[in-house]
């Protein structure tokens, strides 16, 4: 194995998954259905199933489901990487949810603990906002520092906040339904290009996660971390943590605080990263990390065709 100082490999989380999703991988490689029956056993759920299935699309979408097929789908594509190329990536980050594939995939966690996690972190993020009382939204064409600004206005006594710095004019806001929609109402004003709604059914990163990151914490005191054998970075606090007590914090606070994916992105290209590569279902990140940092090469491996382009790329 070799491990490529100018390479990262980056786990996208909620809002890549879709029915039907690694399909063209798992035809060619074992890894794919061998990780989700893994997942699946963990569960006693057929996860599979969700994403094969189109009549579960609406079971696939709920977070609690969500978050472990997620899991599942990155581990699978790391899993097909593995055994194929003997290059590693010196660094490892994940969007939210996609942190916990980052930490599994650097030796950090254990992969059936933190499937069995993230279904519980998805459930207790449901039942601190029940659906309908939260939501989030995409604010593109406003620099952060406005965005913060019209939040703070909108919120009225209610919770609305930036929660996703994705990349520049791109930021999603989460907090109570009416505040959010107030927000968006002024970030219109404010002259931003456009303003969605996102079909999400948790405010996730925003104070309304508060309850349910100090469950989780409960139940991350008890779970064996190891030290990562790569330089992984954390959405909350754009920083590598080396022990098992500063790594819980990080996903304890992740819940609640903000994404930072413009300052992770940028970390690891000032740091020397050239190359970074999207693993899993999907491929949003790829275009969030074409706009944050122009001159580096970009890639997501999410088909078998996407495998093969990068696999000649770094075997070059």
């Amino acid at each position: 194995m070799t491990q490529q100082q100018n390479l990262a490999f980056v786990f996208p989380g909620q809002g890549s998954q879709s029915t039907g999703m690694l399909d063209d991988l798992a035809q060619t490689y074992p890894e794919v259905k061998q990780t989700f029956e893994r997942a699946s056993d963990a569960l006693q759920k057929d996860l599979w199933a969700l994403v094969s299935e189109s009549a579960l699309e609406a079971e696939l979408n709920q977070t609690h489901n969500t978050q472990p097929v997620m899991l599942a789908a990155g581990i699978a594509v790391w899993a097909i990487w593995s055994k194929n190329s003997a290059i590693r990536p010196a660094w490892l980050a994940g969007h939210s949810l996609g942190e916990y594939s980052a930490l599994v995939c650097a030796g950090a966690l254990d992969f059936e603990e933190a499937i069995k996690l993230v279904a519980l972190r998805g459930t207790l993020m449901q039942e601190a906002v029940p659906q309908g009382v939260g939501a989030m939204a995409a604010i593109l064409g406003l620099d952060e520092s406005v965005v913060i600004e019209v939040c703070a206005k909108a919120a009225e006594n209610e919770v609305v906040s930036a929660v996703n710095f994705n990349s520049q004019g791109q930021v999603v806001i989460a907090g109570h339904v009416a505040a959010v929609e107030r927000a968006m109402a002024g970030a219109k004003e404010a002259g931003a290009k456009r303003a969605l709604l996102l079909p999400v059914s948790v405010p996730s990163h925003c104070a309304l996660m508060q309850p349910a990151a100090e469950k989780l914490a409960q139940t991350l005191e008890d779970m064996t971390i190891h030290v990562p054998n790569a330089t992984l970075i954390h959405n909350v606090d754009v920083l590598s943590h080396q022990t098992p007590e500063a790594i819980r914090l990080a996903l304890k606070e992740q819940l609640y605080k903000p994404v930072r994916w413009v300052d992770t992105i940028k970390l690891m290209a000032d740091s020397g990263v050239t190359h970074f590569v999207e693993c899993g279902a999907g491929k949003v990140l790829i275009g969030l990390n074409k706009r944050i940092v122009k001159e580096a090469e970009h890639f997501s491996i999410y088909d078998s065709q996407t495998l093969n382009t990068l696999m000649e790329q770094l075997n070059d």
